[in-house]
């Protein structure tokens, strides 16, 4: 029988503003806005989660703290994009049907409390569900001496998962925030935070994060 995953005691984390960077995946008004066209799906599990208040806490916390803070965005819809694609994936056709995050439109805008502020990083664009492949996430941590990163955003069982396996992967210590993401569901987010997250991340909660920040 197989053991259950379980979570990182708050007493492990620690977080060095020089070795450290808060990674936030793909804070768009589609994401995080109420006239987004995804954030209708996502609501009841981001207000009971305390979504854009966890986020906000977050933010306010590492950059008081002067941990770098790194946008992992998605591709934002143009035309053109996926045509002639010979493997379109869920996420793709995603994307290609529902013009999300599309580039000049309300939708691919920032979500303002979320937006880049002078000395934050914005990745390059990723097109499926990691903010590595084929982008230079790893080369602006890695240029700026980053062996830890706090994730957060959106979505849990998507590209914040690829995200945190991804730099697992590639060697970063990863501290996945259980309450500053969300899912369509309850039970995709239990899935993602408390069943799949323990495997490549350390999981903990926007309280102790900044708690160990902090301290």
């Amino acid at each position: 029988m197989t053991s259950s995953p379980e979570t990182s005691s708050p007493e492990t984390a620690s977080y060095d503003p020089a070795t450290t960077a808060l990674v936030l995946v793909d804070p768009y008004n589609d994401f995080y806005a109420e006239d987004g066209k995804i954030y209708p799906r996502l609501r009841e599990v981001a207000e009971s989660v305390g979504l854009h208040e966890h986020t906000r806490e977050l933010l306010d916390a590492v950059r008081a703290a002067g941990i770098q803070v790194v946008i992992a965005p998605h591709r934002r819809w143009r035309p053109g994009d996926f045509e002639r694609w010979q493997h379109l994936a869920r996420p793709h056709r995603s994307v290609m049907n529902g013009r999300l995050y599309e580039l000049g439109a309300h939708g691919g805008e920032w979500y303002p409390d979320f937006a880049p502020r002078e000395g934050d990083i914005v990745a390059s664009e990723h097109w499926g569900e990691t903010g590595f492949m084929h982008t230079d996430l790893d080369l602006h941590l890695r240029q700026h001496g980053i062996e830890r990163i706090i994730l957060a955003g959106l979505t849990a069982p998507g590209c914040v998962e690829g995200t945190g396996r991804w730099a697992m992967e590639l060697g970063y210590a990863v501290t996945l925030v259980r309450d500053a993401t969300a899912a369509p569901t309850l039970e995709h987010l239990h899935a993602a935070t408390e069943l799949s997250g323990p495997l490549y991340a350390e999981v903990l909660s926007t309280a102790d994060v900044v708690a160990g920040i902090k301290g």
